[in-house]
């Protein structure tokens, strides 16, 4: 009996679509997304490039020296300052090149600002970077120890050299060169740091990382709560639900659109209650930025219930649509940086995610809780998700024709 117990599952397993990729094929699916993600790609080391700006105020052939050396690396890359999403253009201010600089830091156009000034003993650089991501702020770091250092002793070892008379030989008037001497604090450059950090973030006031982390699992959420929620329809359809509701003068437009309005303010109500917690319980600062977390969190919701009604006509079966839904929400979490960063992941696989709507209600919320960033800037993400939102809701709505066929 054990095993024809055996067999039989086994034929439920051969004849059961979803649950083979639930077995199979989603642990390698997502095997081979992290390893892309850690690994740096099929089989190779690559790591994204750092965006970053420099501003100049030494100008000084060092600190052009130290310049060329980090546009030479490979793991920079180097970006005008930005003014309102817009390259500005070159000025000879050095306030405003800073301020430009600072700008684009917070407005996440760049990573990272190399500020070089003039120090006592040769340049010194000044890194006005963004905390949230502390990897690329230490590996720039690095680099412009290294480039600063080498700049600051060549200028040591290019210092001009004078013309005695020897001791040893007076009368034959022939002479010696030497080094001037150096003085001992001249050489301390080379063991201290000449780079300083500055978190252009958080500034005068702490701010709670756990904001970004809190809509990533929001997003994620919501997405798994829209297609539960769609899953309705199909249960709805399985036991005659429906035929019972066309059967009075309710439409097939009607009964979408009141179920679209349902998950949207479901999905309203489940991200202001994580983000409350995470007020009371974590310090993330809602109040202070309620008007862009509300603008943010109907556009997310609402676009999400589409994409869970548009799961629910392409499926026949609630089987099928927990099995696809699995697999389409963990997918789009991993890519759209729901699950790790997108900062840590190669350029390749940040452009791919953001054909995921996780990616841009992620860059939203970032905007709002981390960046402090007005809503009117808001308008790439809020236009993304709107149109996806319309798009899944009419693919939704073209896919329901078969119920009123049937």
């Amino acid at each position: 009996m054990v095993w024809t117990v055996i067999q039989i599952s086994l034929r439920r397993l051969r004849h059961s679509r979803v649950e083979m990729l639930l077995t199979f094929v989603v642990p390698i699916a997502f095997f081979s997304i992290f390893a892309l993600i850690f690994g740096g790609g099929v089989g190779g080391d690559a790591t994204p490039r750092i965006k970053v700006t420099a501003v100049d105020l030494a100008r000084t052939p060092e600190s052009a020296a130290a310049l060329a050396e980090l546009r030479d690396n490979d793991g920079l890359r180097f970006m005008g300052a930005m003014i309102n999403g817009k390259e500005a253009t070159a000025t000879h201010d050095p306030v405003a090149s800073e301020a430009r600089a600072r700008d684009g830091v917070r407005r996440g156009n760049v990573t990272v600002a190399i500020v070089l000034e003039p120090g006592e003993h040769g340049i010194r650089a000044r890194l006005l970077a963004d905390s949230s991501d502390q990897i690329a702020g230490q590996l720039v770091s690095a680099l412009v120890q290294r480039a600063v250092v080498v700049s600051n002793s060549q200028r040591l070892v290019g210092t001009p050299r004078v013309r005695f008379q020897s001791p040893d030989r007076p009368a034959s008037g022939e002479t010696e060169s030497a080094p001037l001497p150096q003085p001992p604090d001249e050489l301390d450059f080379m063991t201290a740091s000449v780079v300083a950090v500055e978190d252009v973030m958080r500034g005068e006031t702490a701010k709670s990382v756990v904001s970004m982390y809190a809509a990533g699992i929001a997003v994620m959420f919501l997405l798994f709560g829209a297609t539960g929620g769609g899953g309705a329809l199909l249960e709805e359809q399985e036991n005659r639900t429906l035929d019972r509701l066309f059967a009075t003068r309710l439409t097939m437009d009607e009964l979408l659109l009141g179920k679209w309005f349902y998950l949207t303010a479901l999905g309203v109500l489940q991200t202001t209650l994580m983000f409350l917690w995470g007020q009371f319980v974590f310090g993330v600062d809602l109040f202070s930025h309620f008007d862009g977390f509300v603008v943010m969190t109907l556009v997310t919701a609402g676009a999400a219930a589409s994409f869970g009604l548009l799961l629910a006509t392409v499926c026949r079966t609630r089987g099928q649509l927990n099995g696809l839904s699995v697999i389409l929400v963990l997918t789009m979490s991993a890519l759209g940086g729901s699950m790790v960063p997108r900062y840590i992941m190669s350029e390749h696989l940040q452009r791919a995610g953001l054909w995921t709507f996780n990616a841009w209600a992620l860059d939203g919320y970032n905007k709002v809780f981390w960046r402090d960033l007005p809503v009117s800037d808001l308008w790439p993400q809020m236009s993304v998700l709107m149109v996806c939102g319309f798009v899944f809701l009419i693919l939704a709505r073209m896919l329901a024709v078969r119920w009123e066929t049937d």
